[in-house]
């Protein structure tokens, strides 16, 4: 049953008509929504509930205002109901949101203005506000040179001194985006890219095909012949909002969203060296060039030339051997040694999404997930996967309805339940719990003994020295039932700084106790780095890469997750979920110390 009556299609004249809003507008607008909701202190299912919707709308292959202007019903659309498919039919059709404009009125002007400032969210903003009274970018600036703002929580001196530096200097929000938010952005400019007749390849380049976690701007590289006019058709995508640069083969725009998309234009047969030249990354470049002098050749973006003679260019793989060199994934071109690697024959079997057989961090709706027990073995499935740990938090995380030990214990028993009926699924018992401020976790041994894994994580006093954090996560990791250090940095892109911690002290803990570090999945987290991940192999600890689901559909971050361990050179022996469920088992119960 479609979720949204159909309207009457909008008529030419009208400005929609003219640009239909693509769906990361509509997803913008939601997220402006949840921020002044959050701002408010709204209900935080309430709150989000639009985040989820405005994720659901970036991730879409097809866009809703076409449907919406020939006066279609929205499809059914995970995380939207009646209520927000009724207010994705206003803003197509008006261009905005009555609920976002009457929550723009209700807070000071300039409370969002601080929300585009690098290191400022709404949960940040709002203390701000009411702890504060900072309503103002120069209110900021006062607070911080007064040094009022660094005693707030979550804040600190040292995000009290950035925060300072960025009023002063005029800086807004850094634009790197999420590696998921982009990533269908770019898969709908290319497709349409590859549309065009004599568009003879179109692929992404830069670092959104490196698979970093967040992305400064959409590169594309198209190979055409000279007479196709690719600039002239791409500026007319309906997402395009400003056009910054346009020539015969090179055009910049940017996106109702913000975002921006450069496009370069090459003869088909200078594609593969162009691919190599414009994926980078830069000491990637430099370090191929250097190789390329060293056997007399030339490298550029045109091809590898001998004296004038180019002698390879159409592919990229042609491009590698003619300097001795394997093809190198795009994952690991960062300039980390991976040419010496190639030339001594030691490039990783790097890790693949169908390696894992298990997720080991996973939420209910019996703390802030939305589905069911069953429902998400379910999807897991359905997921290619094996085994799932059910990790719903702990009671200290009252605004997720965490579970404290009787809750806990009929949730194990529910598991004992569904795995009598699951055929090719298993359920584990296991729990995010809290690590409290001195290092306890929030769970008694009783409890915490009884369940298959312990996954634990900091949920509150971000602002703790160093020293402290540090002390405090060590002391948790000690703890004879802890399995899993769950997003170890807290950081949320574009909202909250890692944590100032020792993590070199972490990683060398957790290699002595035989505990893991996880890589969560989540796009806001994608927490390890890559850099850390590496480091943590290097020392023999396992890494786990985990969605921590709260929704069905949240399985398909794990691609992400395996990305972000692509590109720290983790193999599948690197990663705890890559165990058979046997093999798991056994590690968990000899406590990370038992051989597999």
């Amino acid at each position: 049953m479609p979720f949204a009556p159909p309207v009457p299609a909008l008529q030419p004249s009208s400005p929609q008509a003219r640009r239909l809003m693509g769906n990361d507008e509509i997803a913008a607008i939601f997220d402006d929504i949840a921020d002044l909701l959050d701002i408010e202190d709204a209900n935080p299912f309430r709150i989000r509930a639009y985040r989820n919707a405005a994720r659901t709308l970036r991730a879409l292959s097809f866009g809703l205002a076409p449907l919406i202007t020939r006066g279609e019903s929205l499809p059914k659309l995970t995380g939207v109901g009646v209520d927000l498919a009724g207010k994705i039919n206003e803003i197509v059709v008006t261009g905005d949101c009555a609920l976002r404009q009457r929550l723009q009125s209700a807070v000071p002007p300039g409370l969002v203005e601080l929300l585009s400032i690098a290191g400022l969210g709404p949960k940040r903003v709002k203390h701000l506000y009411h702890d504060l009274g900072i309503a103002t970018a120069q209110q900021l600036c006062q607070a911080a040179e007064q040094g009022r703002i660094r005693h707030l929580p979550g804040f600190g001196e040292k995000l009290e001194a950035r925060l300072l530096k960025a009023v002063q200097e005029g800086l807004a929000k850094e634009r790197r985006w999420p590696l998921a938010f982009v990533e269908p952005v770019a898969q709908r400019m290319t497709e349409y890219l590859r549309q065009m007749p004599g568009v003879e390849i179109a692929t992404v380049a830069g670092s959104l095909r490196r698979l970093r976690d967040t992305i400064g701007d959409i590169d594309i590289l198209v190979a055409a012949g000279p007479s196709v006019d690719v600039s002239g058709h791409f500026i007319r995508h309906p997402d395009v909002t400003r056009v910054l640069a346009k020539g015969r083969t090179r055009a910049s725009v940017l996106l109702g969203s913000g975002l921006q998309v450069d496009i370069r234009v090459v003869k088909p047969g200078a594609y593969g060296a162009a691919l190599v030249y414009f994926t980078g990354s830069k000491a990637h470049n430099i370090a191929i060039r250097q190789r390329a002098q060293k056997q007399g050749l030339k490298l550029n973006e045109y091809g590898v030339f001998k004296a004038r003679e180019c002698v390879a260019s159409a592919t990229e793989d042609s491009v590698y051997r003619a300097l001795g060199l394997v093809w190198i994934v795009p994952e690991l071109r960062e300039g980390r040694g991976e040419v010496e690697a190639a030339l001594a024959g030691r490039l990783p079997g790097l890790i693949e999404l169908n390696d894992l057989k298990g997720d080991l961090h996973a939420h209910t709706r019996a703390s802030d997930g939305r589905n069911s027990l069953e429902e998400m073995a379910c999807a897991a499935q359905a997921a290619g996967l094996h085994y799932l740990a059910i990790t719903d938090h702990s009671r200290s995380l009252r605004v997720a309805h965490g579970l404290d030990t009787d809750r806990l214990l009929q949730q194990i028993d529910q598991i004992d339940a569904l795995n009598a009926r699951l055929q090719g699924m298993t359920l584990l018992k296991g729990i995010e719990v809290d690590i409290l401020e001195d290092g306890s976790l929030d769970l008694p041994d009783d409890v915490l003994g009884r369940l298959d894994l312990v996954v634990g994580a900091v949920h509150s006093h971000f602002s703790l020295s160093s020293r402290q954090q540090t002390r405090r996560l060590l002391k948790a990791m000690e703890h004879r039932y802890f399995s899993i250090l769950a997003h170890p940095l807290c950081r949320l892109i574009n909202e909250r700084a890692p944590l100032n911690m020792d993590l070199p002290a972490i990683i060398k803990a957790a290699s002595a106790r035989g505990c893991c570090l996880e890589l969560n999945a989540q796009p806001q987290r994608m927490d390890l780095f890559d850099i850390h991940c590496q480091s943590a192999k290097e020392q023999g600890v396992l890494i786990s890469i985990n969605s921590d689901a709260h929704r069905s559909a949240d399985f398909s971050c794990l691609r992400y997750g395996v990305a972000q361990a692509r590109r720290a050179w983790l193999e599948k022996q690197d990663v705890l979920n890559t165990r058979s469920l046997s093999e798991l088992k056994t590690f968990l119960r000899n406590g990370g110390n038992g051989v597999i």
